[in-house]
């Protein structure tokens, strides 16, 4: 997996002050996207024990309130794959903390369900990881800059525990 960047001090992805993950690859491609550079998955840099070693590092300050994981798409499978041992790693080590994570697709259809457009075998761990998931495509005709924590009135923040 790759990743575009890396945001030490975050305060637009999610309640409090967060670290904030960009990982590479995305195949919605929705029409708008602030990001659409990380539509490519070999976008910015490899994703590697190391990285995780500074993100880890980076959540560790007492002001951080969390992580939050955007893309790009962290749920496209071959992010799953990777992200799905770090984020259980991350909740291991700062039971305390929250994980926020944005997806183009929908929760119930496209994730959960068991044959869903991205279901994997690590889809699971990954929500059992998510306390808060943003989901829905970005559609340019429903944008409100009004909005906290979403860019399109389609877009849902479900609480997941």
């Amino acid at each position: 997996m790759y990743y575009g960047e890396i945001k030490k001090i975050d305060i637009a992805n999610g309640d409090g002050v967060r670290v904030s993950l960009f990982v590479s690859g995305c195949r919605i491609h929705c029409p708008g996207c602030f990001n659409a550079m990380t539509w490519d998955f070999c976008y910015g840099k490899e994703f590697t024990r190391d990285t995780e070693d500074e993100i880890i590092k980076a959540l560790g300050k007492d002001f951080i309130s969390g992580l939050t994981v955007l893309g790009g798409e962290p749920f496209e499978p071959e992010n799953q794959k990777v992200l799905a041992p770090f984020l259980r790693r991350v909740k291991e080590l700062f039971p305390k903390k929250n994980i926020w994570c944005y997806s183009g697709y929908i929760y119930e259809s496209d994730i959960a369900a068991p044959n869903g457009k991205v279901h994997t075998d690590f889809t699971d761990e990954m929500l059992s990881c998510i306390d808060t998931l943003v989901d829905g495509p970005f559609i340019e005709a429903e944008k409100d800059i009004s909005l906290v924590f979403r860019g399109s009135k389609n877009q849902r923040i479900l609480k997941l525990h």
